[in-house]
């Protein structure tokens, strides 16, 4: 697993304690002299690792590189913006994306008290996606529950409400997307439109006279655009202490997009849902 920036205590705890449990052999790509002196700083013998020097702005061509020759399984993100971090790997010319292939992004949470996990999509690459996007995104959500465990997931199409409105065009994109998902993802059971209420309650949609098995058990919620999957999942884990980790599919291996600002045990979170979907064949 290349970790890109390497260099701050918080990305190398996060990649020490994925060593430790077994889920990664870390190759660290960034400032050399940065890293090993962080590494002492916090206790990590980093004397068998290898280290890529590849300071800033070339730390993400560098992981690309290593992923199109094989050297490594997956991509995490280090202390690194986001928009640097994708632009050095999704472009045409990084190699990592087959030519008409659509990325999205994948946030596992768990709730507390919990042994459920809820898979939100797209909340952190895609701004305002397309139909085929959102389709594309449905297809790898439902891939990773799959490899997680879930034969046939319940997947939920956000939207204000249940009724496809005209006036409301996500409604519409929401009921298209529920309609090609029928033939196209057999082997999961998509729902769409579905407001928020519904999709965590099966009370809800009993008084609203709404049949769905998706309705309070979802396993996967689609959302229409970056703001609302983003604020969901920031409300799970600020607001109800979930914990979320996260990674980019549809790429040669997956990636890891944490934030800069999340804690270890996220970052042990993603890495584990990275191994888990490197192991499973996903990308």
């Amino acid at each position: 697993m290349a970790l890109v920036n390497a260099g701050s205590p918080t990305a190398l705890m996060g990649i020490q304690e994925a060593a430790a449990a077994g889920l990664a052999e870390p190759v660290l790509i960034g400032d050399p002299d940065k890293i090993r002196t962080t590494a002492e700083h916090i206790g990590f013998d980093i004397g068998g690792i290898r280290i890529v020097d590849a300071p800033h702005a070339s730390a993400a061509p560098q992981a690309a590189r290593l992923a199109r020759d094989g050297e490594v399984d997956a991509i995490m993100k280090g202390q690194i913006h986001s928009s640097t971090f994708l632009k050095g790997l999704l472009p045409a010319a990084a190699g990592l994306r087959d030519p008409g292939v659509r990325c999205g992004h994948v946030f596992h949470v768990t709730i507390n008290g919990s042994d459920r996990a809820l898979l939100v999509t797209d909340a952190a690459l895609n701004v305002d996606p397309s139909i085929a996007t959102r389709k594309a995104c449905l297809v790898h959500a439902v891939r990773l529950a799959q490899v997680l465990g879930v034969d046939r997931p319940n997947a939920a199409i956000l939207s204000p409400n249940e009724d496809p409105t005209p006036s409301i065009q996500n409604t519409m994109d929401a009921a298209e997307i529920a309609a090609w998902a029928k033939t196209s993802l057999p082997d999961a059971e998509v729902a769409g439109p579905l407001a928020l209420d519904l999709i965590f309650s099966r009370e809800a949609a009993e008084i609203k006279g709404v049949t769905t098995p998706v309705a309070g058990d979802a396993d996967i919620i689609l959302t229409p655009n970056i703001t609302t999957g983003n604020a969901i999942v920031k409300l799970m884990v600020l607001g109800m202490g979930c914990c979320a980790g996260g990674l980019v599919l549809g790429a040669k291996v997956p990636i890891l997009l944490t934030s800069r600002s999340q804690g270890s045990a996220a970052r042990l979170a993603s890495a584990a849902l990275g191994a888990i979907a490197a192991s499973g064949g996903m990308a």
